[in-house]
């Protein structure tokens, strides 16, 4: 049967674990929920499984979980000598190239994201200007990770009506 599944987590890869954990929740007032640890290849479950995921030969990383108020699971990566892209919006690519939140001062996160190293990659936009106060603007955390900032919820923005 198919239903709705609800979303459970999104990893992202961080260059320093801190560094992100202390803008996460300084920012975007996400909350740990697994301290960050060290996971090694080796012959222990969470070993095994990683392999499994990454295949042989990635020797080492660090982890740490946090939340968001709406119970979503963020997953921080720290790889050793890990590489930003140099281009980190190849929208064109298939993947994920960005993550979204809700908030409806967009410009007051806008404000937080570029007071702790992230930048602001447009200005901020309406959705429907005239009809509904709908509005969405790009953002760069200070990893390189894109995110797009809504004013209302999504089914909100988009569903006919919903105004």
């Amino acid at each position: 049967m198919t239903y709705p599944r609800n979303f459970s987590h999104i990893g992202l890869s961080v260059p320093n674990l801190e560094q992100a954990i202390s803008f996460y929740s300084e920012v975007m007032g996400w909350y740990i929920i697994m301290e960050p640890s060290d996971v090694v290849e080796d012959d222990s479950p969470i070993g095994v499984m990683c392999t499994d995921a990454f295949g042989a030969g990635w020797e080492k990383f660090r982890i740490a979980h946090m939340a968001t108020g709406d119970r979503v699971g963020i997953e921080l990566f720290e790889f050793p000598n890990n590489v930003k892209p140099e281009n980190n919006f190849e929208f064109w690519k298939t993947g994920i190239f960005h993550y979204a939140i809700q908030d409806p001062d967009i410009e007051g996160m806008v404000e937080k994201i570029v007071a702790h190293g992230g930048k602001q990659r447009m200005p901020i936009r309406e959705y429907y200007p005239g009809e509904k106060p709908y509005r969405m603007v790009y953002c760069e955390d200070p990893f390189g990770n894109l995110v797009e900032l809504y004013s209302h919820s999504y089914e909100l923005t988009y569903s006919e009506g919903a105004y």
